[in-house]
């Protein structure tokens, strides 16, 4: 029997939004309001007082929390051994791991019992367990999705990850997840990230990888399919695996012990391997610190050439698919060796989405990943669309996109309005940190940008596609102060959306820190 939960809640019933009724299971270091966050150690008894940040948004888009699951202790660990509620193994093979640290979300979404799972990936903890149970798991760029209420491992480094069984459901929790968070100090905009056109330009190793036989098989399979990304070529990614091989070392080992190294003490509950590794960031030095880094820059500035000549980067998530007691036999040599083509992302400032390669001869599952970049998130997820066979959902011929903030939101009384006209959810972001929402007549929500305060928290808006026949008629049914015009979204890009005039926005009704309208209607 796997191991994959370590608390369930009763469902709560779901709000209305573009995750209506989903389920979600949350890794046990992220919080969830009433429930203690264990992180892996049942010592931390004391039930959270307020949901993270992102688990509020998912709530608020209608995805419903089931529980929290599993993980590798103090998300120290790519296997999902390391814990005192026990190991967790592959949904695919009693006699394999199931990867970690993220080992219980992934277990929960690939054997069907939620929808998505949320961890997190400092080291690739969430993009292994994913390729271990043949899921999608995206690892957003660093500082896109806060993380507030997140129990650290390296809070320099540490991202949440969002794991599902398609790239639709992936997708869908991944834009409700991202947005800027000001109280956290990682926080990043999405409009604050590079970025570059698309060329249609994949890499692949120029070299002989390090890879178990039937890994290698499987590799060697997914290489000859990778032309339905697009264009091939082969790179130098020597750079990219040296950086690997720093995490575990200076800075970051240092950053681990800083974040929980007081837990760990000679108490039964903590897991010896966690203890071993982590200690011995308690007497690394500020010099041996800046060594990391300048290690780090060279390896990061001899990386760049590479992103010039390719748009995206294909390496195997693992070296291969160790058993448990293969894992029990060298616990931090098994472990150390599954991180070769994953520990360097976060280091390097990369995005990453892993996806599901053709599988091995023993039928297992073998992962691979998608990694560019920060900033070019979503052109990793539609190429694991495109592989997935799942449709990728540009603006289609004879559509536009549209943002809508108020009425017109799903399950508010106008979307209808959208519906019947052949209208369909895109996704759901948030606007610049330049708009501001007011009350205007009606009583609706009037979204006006300022020059004065450009550091707002955005506006939650939804993104529909709508034909564009039925664009006129639907603008005839707005009315002043509100009327159409651009609107430009958190991620830079601008599409038309709700707008008020500037003389409608009276600061006596300024609702702009609910962060929208639904939130402003459930606090009245």
């Amino acid at each position: 029997m796997n191991n994959e939960w370590i608390t369930r809640v009763a469902p709560a019933a779901p709000m209305p939004g573009p995750l209506h009724g989903l389920t979600m299971a949350l890794k046990d270091n992220i919080d969830l309001a009433g429930v203690p966050t264990t992180a892996g150690d049942p010592r931390n008894s004391v039930p959270a007082e307020r949901n993270a940040f992102v688990v509020d948004r998912l709530i608020a888009a209608g995805a419903v929390p089931l529980g929290k699951t599993n993980l590798d202790q103090y998300a120290t660990g790519l296997v999902g051994t390391r814990s005192p509620y026990g190991a967790c193994h592959s949904v695919f093979s009693e006699r394999h791991v199931s990867g970690g640290s993220s080992s219980g979300s992934a277990v929960a979404v690939a054997s069907g019992q939620v929808d998505f799972a949320l961890g997190t990936d400092t080291a690739g903890s969430g993009r292994v367990p994913a390729a271990f149970n043949r899921l999608i798991g995206i690892k957003p760029s660093r500082g896109l999705v806060s993380a507030r209420g997140v129990v650290p491992a390296c809070r320099s480094l540490d991202c949440v990850t969002v794991m599902a069984r398609t790239v639709a459901t992936a997708r869908a929790a991944y834009e409700v997840m991202v947005a800027y968070d000001p109280d956290d100090a990682w926080s990043r905009r999405a409009d604050s990230l590079p970025h570059r056109p698309a060329r249609g330009v994949i890499g692949v190793p120029d070299q002989v990888l390090d890879l178990d036989p039937m890994h290698a098989e499987a590799w060697q399979a997914t290489l000859d399919e990778a032309h339905r990304l697009g264009e091939v070529v082969k790179v130098d990614v020597r750079p990219l695996l040296a950086a690997a091989d720093l995490l575990y070392s200076g800075p970051w080992l240092a950053e681990r012990w800083l974040a929980f190294g007081d837990k760990l003490d000679d108490d039964p509950a903590v897991d010896p391997t966690v203890r071993a590794i982590v200690r011995g960031g308690e007497a690394l030095t500020a010099a041996a610190a800046f060594a990391g880094f300048d290690q780090l820059a060279a390896l990061a500035r001899a990386s760049e050439y590479l992103w010039t000549q390719i748009d995206a980067l294909l390496l195997p998530v693992t070296p291969g698919h160790p058993t448990l007691a293969d894992v029990a036999a060298d616990p931090i040599g098994v472990n150390s060796r599954l991180g070769r083509f994953t520990n360097m992302v976060n280091l390097l400032d990369l995005c990453a989405v892993a996806f599901p390669g053709v599988d091995r001869a023993d039928g297992l599952p073998f992962g691979v990943q998608l990694l560019a970049p920060a900033g070019h998130d979503h052109e990793l997820i539609d190429l694991a669309a495109l592989w997935c066979g799942e449709p990728v959902p540009p603006t289609p011929d004879g559509q536009i996109l549209l943002a809508v903030a108020g009425a017109h939101l799903s399950g508010q009384p106008l979307n209808d309005q959208l519906v019947r006209r052949g209208a369909r959810l895109a996704y759901t972001t948030r606007t610049a940190p330049s708009y501001r929402m007011y009350l205007v007549d009606g009583p609706r929500p009037g979204l006006t940008r300022t020059l004065t305060e450009p550091d707002g928290p955005g506006i939650e808006v939804e993104v529909w596609t709508l034909p564009t026949t039925e664009l006129g008629a639907f603008a005839a049914t707005i009315t002043p102060p509100l009327a159409l015009g651009p609107l430009e979204l958190d991620d830079g890009r601008t599409v038309l959306g709700f707008v008020c005039t500037a003389d409608a926005a009276d600061p006596a009704r300024d609702i702009t820190a609910t962060g929208g309208w639904r939130a402003y209607l459930s606090g009245r």
